[in-house]
């Protein structure tokens, strides 16, 4: 199922279920549908390609752990193209996704997606266990972080990898948004009721992406610059005039180009690490 089909699907599901719909926000504003869709779809594009041409080297079954699936969006993205993941969550998100099985099991194989209500500080390590680990809008919560890329690092097979979809720390308009909604009180506690207890997580911690490579490689990772990622630079009204294949091209043609640019003005960035074999 490609990111656009699945879309479509996505935007029907939401219509019935009001809290995903204000998580999301697709149906908030029409005139910003084109240009959040691009966003949301370029992402999983890039999840789907990593899977994918990892895929070859290890066979046909994948270990993948979603760490922070939330409400496992990209888990069955992945499961209507066949490709199993387990997933782990805290929060409001998971009590949301047995209702999202049912509506998504007319369209693919849902029995692929797992899901448990996790932490991933709290959860017992597998060694080697897993191939490719994603963390999608998940990174700038887990702190302390460097134990967060330990255990990431001990999970992964050698030879695995780490996707990771995050939002550039780097974006001026981000950062001053996120300094007026929060200053700088980057790191809080709170009292999470399905576990019963107090977590510390990142208050929208987000890092540029130097930053990022910096920490992963003091936990051991190697960085595959050659996948590495920016996506959004144009508001919602260029994508109204244009097509936004073009929007989405012009895009990725600037931010290889111009490193200021792409440093400061680009909201989302991707990557990939991986744990040499």
């Amino acid at each position: 199922m490609s990111v656009e089909q699945f879309f479509e699907l996505f935007l029907e599901e939401l219509k019935t279920r009001e809290k995903l719909r204000e998580y999301y926000k697709f149906h908030d504003d029409p005139s910003k549908l084109t240009f959040r869709k691009a966003y949301f779809c370029q992402r999983l594009q890039y999840v789907l390609d990593q899977v994918q041409s990892f895929r070859p080297t290890i066979g046909p079954s994948l270990n993948i752990w979603d760490c922070g699936c939330g409400y496992a969006t990209t888990q069955i993205f992945l499961a209507m193209n066949g490709i199993p993941s387990r997933g782990t969550t805290l929060e409001f998100y998971f009590k949301e996704i047995p209702s999202r099985l049912e509506y998504w099991s007319k369209y693919g194989d849902t029995s692929l997606v797992k899901t448990s209500y996790e932490d991933v500080f709290s959860t017992q390590i597998k060694e080697n266990s897993e191939d490719l680990i994603i963390v999608q809008d998940t990174l700038h919560h887990l702190e302390p972080l460097q134990n967060s890329l330990t255990i990431f690092y001990e999970t992964l097979r050698p030879g695995g990898k780490l996707i990771a979809i995050e939002e550039n720390g780097n974006n001026l308009i981000q950062r001053i948004k996120l300094y007026k909604q929060r200053g700088s009180n980057r790191i809080i506690d709170y009292y999470d009721e399905g576990l019963g207890r107090m977590v510390t997580m990142g208050n929208e911690n987000i890092r540029p992406y130097a930053l990022w490579r910096s920490e992963f490689v003091k936990a051991g990772f190697e960085m595959e610059e050659d996948k590495l990622n920016y996506v959004r630079l144009f508001p919602p009204s260029l994508f109204q005039r244009k097509r936004p294949t073009e929007v989405v091209q012009q895009e990725q043609n600037l931010w290889q180009r111009y490193g200021l640019l792409r440093e400061y003005f680009f909201f989302g960035v991707n990557f990939v690490a991986s744990k040499s074999a």
